[in-house]
């Protein structure tokens, strides 16, 4: 069913614009009854931050901003959902239009600037679903004209921590002007330190809640060495590697799309994301987990992440090019890389190409 509808829609959402496009998928998602999911194979659980994950296969945040969906994402086969970015207060976010597709690239661009429902709307629904299970992390950030944004952070973790299977501190969208500045060291480093004695404050109650850095891939190494030696230093229990792109690769076939302010994704951005991620799994030395986000439109990428040193992986723009089919596209050719290599598990790939590729000429 879900297949026939998909075949019959995505045509036809194609020639809707694309914020218009995504608002009918997450409503028809919301309504459409769904299967449970089928049990993935044991060779691609994965154990990280403290959890039990099905499969490595999670959706991105920005699909789900308010939570609307989360279950019926689990339903479809991801192995975990991250909704969000959640920011305490209602905003509307910038002026449409705001979400571009580069039909040609396989790419996105999105201006979006942290649009949402707010906090207490996303608590309410998350508390609803709290005793239905599965992984749902909670991806958070400030509004844009709050007066101390360290403290929107501090203020969504307390709200948050009893219904969230873990928290994504997000501090590289390129579409809130300053925001950015918050993965300078100074900054990164009082923002973690008072993110980490929020998520202590509120253990007793709410039970140990993983919390990870989610980073631009638009970082010079000198600064990607500050912000995992503090990611390090603050303890946190991973990173996500990376949000959206300000830069435009020269190969972009859609230049004129591509003059549009804001981040690009999708498939022009799996090089740059995959250096930041064998860059960044350097540097981690092991100490903790990595999800790889950026590109990721096959199993032969999915694969190439996963040894450039990612344990968990997101995808969300390729969903507009493939469908909901590439879900399940990826997990097989997970499942039979690890057959293959007649490995026990995902875990013996991660990182084994992360030092080859740090070695190569710089992506354009």
């Amino acid at each position: 069913m879900l297949g026939l509808f998909e075949s019959l829609s995505r045509p036809l959402l194609r020639f809707l614009d694309p914020e218009d496009a995504h608002g009918l998928a997450v409503k028809a998602l919301r309504f459409m009854p769904l299967p449970q999911a089928t049990a993935d194979a044991s060779e691609i659980g994965v154990r990280a931050f403290g959890l039990n994950f099905p499969n490595p296969v999670g959706i991105a945040a920005g699909f789900d901003k308010n939570a609307q969906a989360p279950d019926a994402l689990l339903r479809l086969g991801f192995g975990f959902v991250e909704v969000g970015t959640v920011t305490p207060r209602p905003q509307a976010g910038n002026p449409r239009p705001r979400v571009f597709r580069l039909a040609a690239d396989g790419g996105v661009i999105n201006r979006l600037g942290f649009n949402g429902e707010g906090a207490p709307v996303v608590l309410s629904r998350l508390a609803a679903r709290a005793q239905a299970g599965g992984i749902v992390g909670v991806n958070i950030g400030a509004n844009k004209d709050s007066a101390d944004r360290t403290e929107d952070y501090v203020r969504l973790i307390e709200t948050f921590a009893p219904v969230a299977s873990y928290f994504t501190v997000n501090v590289s969208s390129p579409n809130t002007p300053g925001l950015r500045d918050l993965q300078q060291a100074s900054a990164l480093d009082e923002l973690l330190g008072r993110v980490i004695d929020a998520r202590e404050r509120v253990r007793p109650r709410a039970g140990p809640t993983p919390v990870l850095l989610k980073i631009a891939p638009d970082l010079t190494l000198n600064d990607l060495d500050d912000v995992v030696g503090i990611a390090r230093k603050h303890r946190v229990d991973g990173m996500i590697v990376g949000n959206t792109t300000i830069s435009r690769p020269p190969s972009l076939r859609d230049r004129e799309t591509a003059k549009q302010a804001g981040g690009l994704s999708g498939k022009p951005l799996f090089k740059l994301s995959t250096r930041m991620l064998a860059e960044t799994f350097v540097r981690a030395e092991g100490i903790f987990p990595l999800i790889g986000v950026g590109g990721i439109d096959s199993g032969a990428t999915a694969i190439a992440k996963i040894k450039a040193g990612a344990t968990l992986l997101q995808l969300y723009s390729a969903l507009v090019y493939r469908g909901i089919g590439l879900v399940s596209e990826i997990k097989a050719d997970l499942t039979a890389a690890v057959q293959r290599g007649r490995r026990e598990t995902l875990a013996s790939m991660v990182g084994t190409d992360a030092a080859d590729i740090t070695a190569e000429p710089w992506p354009t």
